[in-house]
């Protein structure tokens, strides 16, 4: 890979290229219809379709069946696995993980989430995990090997 520098820097392709500019006259390769084409509903002034329009076709959208329903209200939470804890565990000897440090590590996307342990793979080291849900048997296993399964309100 060659050093850059100053002299040999270089835009991106299409940067340097101007604007379409439609109605410009013939000598703009544009000409006569700017674009539109002959006649037709795209061509009329103030023509915008939805979308999905297909012409006056049913469009796909409403063809096919709806089934089921969606809970706009549910709790979505982030899993966290005991495999991944003990993983970072044997890693960084780290005793304990908090929210911080959670999301820090980069297990959580955003700091205002909700993380669930499960119990994923198993765990030996004693260590103390603050979570807003834990599974049975996630907080069994956290606490035959010593550890501690703390509940974020």
């Amino acid at each position: 890979m060659a050093i850059r520098n100053l002299s040999n820097l270089k835009a991106p392709a299409k940067a340097n290229s101007n604007k379409k500019r439609v109605g410009r006259g013939m000598g703009s390769g544009m000409g006569k219809t700017s674009t539109r084409g002959h006649k037709g509903q795209g061509s009329r002034s103030g023509s915008s379709l939805m979308r999905g329009f297909e012409g006056g076709q049913m469009p796909l959208h409403r063809r096919l069946p709806k089934r089921g329903f969606t809970n706009i209200f549910r709790t979505e939470y982030t899993v966290l696995g005991l495999d991944r804890i003990a993983e970072i565990h044997a890693a960084s000897s780290e005793t304990e993980f908090t929210l911080d440090k959670i999301v820090a590590l980069g297990l959580l996307r955003k700091r205002n989430g909700l993380i669930k342990v499960l119990n994923n793979g198993e765990i030996t080291a004693a260590v103390t995990v603050h979570a807003h849900k834990f599974s049975k048997t996630a907080q069994e296993a956290i606490e035959k090997a010593g550890g501690k399964a703390v509940l974020i309100a």
